[in-house]
């Protein structure tokens, strides 16, 4: 709650409110990327892509590969089975990085020895295959991927407490060619999935869908033989292997009436395990009961879901089968709230990560407020606001210049791309203020772009179209736009109503925050009330009628949106006084907005002085909102004046 304790001096919020900095606990978000910017970037060479991959769209991928759980080795063969959508294709494209040794080429059966490799684009020439045409290409290859950064597509650790070596593929954003062959688009999503494991005798291995068998090879390897019918984005295909026992559980959402789905768990093979994590892991199954009744039915329901437990810091969204570093319940909700954004509705662009992962975060808020309680909701909330007001600026739109291989960190940005993301939804759910429209909104987007992708405009259009509203001004300031709003608040009691002036500033580009904000009202008897008062306007004036005295007032009791309240003052009528100024915000950095509500159309004086009585800055103005740039002064309290020579008005200001 942003409250601050009436007075008849300025109270500054800086002093109320902690502040949380951009290091996060790693059992809150998919935390696989670092946020630090001076952290190196992954060593491979970082190559254009082919426009030549998007003459044609993926339907089927089936990889048939070997795995191990003591090193990162991969190899095996993979086919990608494809539709052309050129009007001919003649030469087929696809990624792999070049550690990653190519051993055969086939297309549609017959040999491709000529193919050429441009950085990590392979290009191989194929009899011309026309607009509609189906094809199957097959390659075989092996290596070792590049390992030791963040974006590691493959990556092998130890437990020291559970005594297990496991490795585990990781391919968000960009490293799905540092495994596998493959085409990284995000809207050609593959209609189908299959992924072969074969793994060093006594390990088990996890992937999406189905394990619809596990074949005894001759060598005695076992082969986990994983298919999956539901659409995949290329970075949701993944494998994990390890010495692992399997522990299932099952939810039942209502809607499946009676019917349950398998939610299915490789997790370390060590006795201490089970009793230690058993609890944490029943906890995803109301869980997914949740979400399947406020969002839709779980959307991969007739395979399953589940975890494979890695040394990941934090986890990562596979489709059906979550890679995860831990089982806390922070963690746990936000990758499972990923199955419905993110897996069944994916990012378009990487510019649009809000789709993935400010959803997921939310996702994380609503399990805390309806499972753990509305106590709970509240602190997750609060921490997620004062992160985002923890800096001034940024958007959760991420332009295209900043999206590229050395930036990853920008598009999982946890203060931006997750806590703003999530902060700007409950935002909205305020503004449309009805759950049932609200929730609506969400199932509706849900049904619209399952299997697919989505930009953020599409979610905004779904809003407007199943509410009626108008959210153009919302999305330009709150997601394409910076910063956060502050506010400067000076109210009395006029009869039988109370006056509020309020003054709106900015912590960064956006100019003006169009929003609506919740004021609580306590009167003189102990009791309250709150009021909804709509600012579209730098400097707003209110008229609240009441009938008892107003003693305290607070701003957004109930945290639902996120500003940072400079100074709540009781003042007195100053009806006919026509310098009666508001202004803020207070404290200033460098520029202050001053408010006239009395302005005559006369000119008049502003002036700073220090407090020993010297004028610092001095100015005429003949308008009603002024603004003074102050960043040649001194750090330090002042005096600001206004006067028309017969009447002033003097307030003070911290610089």
């Amino acid at each position: 709650m942003k409250k601050l304790f009436l007075t008849l001096f300025t109270l500054l919020s800086v002093h109320l409110i902690a502040q949380q900095t951009e290091t996060h606990v790693h059992d809150r978000y998919c935390r696989h990327y670092p946020e630090s910017s001076d952290v190196p970037a992954f060593a491979w060479r970082s190559d254009w892509q082919s426009q030549l991959i998007y003459n044609y769209d993926v339907t089927f991928y089936f990889l048939d590969i070997e795995v191990n759980n003591l090193n990162i080795n991969v190899s095996g063969n993979v086919e990608i089975h494809g539709k052309v959508v050129s009007a001919v294709l003649d030469t087929f494209a696809f990624e792999l990085i070049p550690e990653m040794n190519i051993t055969h080429i086939t297309f549609n059966g017959i040999n491709c020895p000529n193919w050429i490799r441009e950085g990590d684009n392979i290009l191989v020439p194929v009899i011309q295959r026309q607009s509609g045409e189906n094809f199957v290409a097959r390659i075989t290859y092996g290596g070792t991927p590049p390992t030791g950064g963040f974006f590691a597509g493959v990556t092998n650790a130890y437990s020291s407490v559970f005594q297990k070596n496991v490795t585990w593929s990781l391919s968000e954003p960009f490293a799905a060619k540092s495994w596998f062959p493959c085409k990284q688009d995000l809207p050609d999503k593959a209609d189908s999935v299959w992924v072969f494991l074969t793994t060093p005798i006594g390990t088990m291995a996890g992937s999406q869908g189905l394990l619809t068998n596990v074949t005894t090879l001759p060598s005695g390897k076992p082969r986990y033989e994983w298919k999956s019918n539901y659409p995949i984005a290329y970075y949701l295909i993944s494998f994990a292997v390890a010495d692992y026992q399997e522990y299932n559980v099952y939810a039942k959402p209502v809607e499946l009436e009676g019917d349950s789905i398998l939610v299915q768990n490789f997790v370390y093979n060590h006795p201490n395990f089970l009793p230690q994590y058993q609890n944490s892991i029943n906890a995803v199954v109301p869980m997914i009961e949740l979400f399947s009744n406020i969002y839709k039915l779980y959307p991969f329901h007739q395979e399953k879901y589940g975890h494979c437990l890695t040394q990941l810091g934090g986890g990562m969204e596979h489709q059906t089968m979550t890679t995860i570093g831990g089982l806390g319940f922070d963690l746990v909700a936000h990758e499972l709230g990923h199955m419905w954004f993110g897996d069944n509705v994916t990012c378009a662009t990487w510019s649009d990560i809000w789709i993935n992962e400010g959803f997921a975060t939310y996702s994380n808020y609503l399990a805390q407020e309806m499972i753990n309680g509305w106590a709970a909701g509240q602190s997750f909330m609060i921490s997620t606001q004062n992160s985002v007001t923890s800096q001034s600026g940024g958007s959760v739109y991420i332009p295209p210049v900043e999206i590229t291989e050395n930036n990853v960190s920008r598009i999982f940005n946890g203060r931006l791309s997750y806590n703003k993301g999530a902060a700007i939804i409950h935002t909205l759910r305020h503004e449309i203020n009805n759950d049932a429209l609200f929730f609506q909104v969400m199932n509706t987007f849900q049904n619209q772009f399952a299997d697919s992708t989505a930009t953020g405009d599409d979610f905004r259009m779904v809003a407007e179209n199943v509410t009626g509203m108008n959210f153009v001004q919302f999305f330009d300031q709150w997601y394409y736009g910076e910063g956060y709003p502050r506010y400067s608040i000076e109210w009395y009691m006029a009869g039988d109503h109370v006056h509020l002036d309020v003054t709106q500033t900015t912590s960064s580009s956006t100019p003006l925050f169009e929003m609506t904000l919740d004021y609580k009202l306590t009167f003189s008897d102990g009791t309250s009330t709150v009021v909804r008062l709509w600012h579209d306007a730098n400097f707003k004036q209110f008229d609240v009628p009441v009938n008892k005295v107003v003693t305290s007032i607070s701003v957004d009791p109930d945290n639902w949106t996120f500003e940072k309240v400079n100074s709540i003052v009781v003042t007195v009528p100053q009806l006919d006084n026509p310098v009666h100024f508001t202004y803020g915000p207070n404290p200033v950095a460098d520029k202050l907005n001053i408010y006239l509500t009395n302005f005559d159309q006369q000119s008049y004086q502003i002036q700073l002085t220090d407090l020993s009585g010297k004028i610092v800055y001095r100015v005429e103005a003949k308008e009603s909102h002024r603004q003074l740039n102050l960043d040649n002064l001194a750090k330090g309290t002042y005096l600001l004046k206004l006067t028309n020579g017969t009447n002033d008005f003097t307030r003070r200001i911290v610089l």
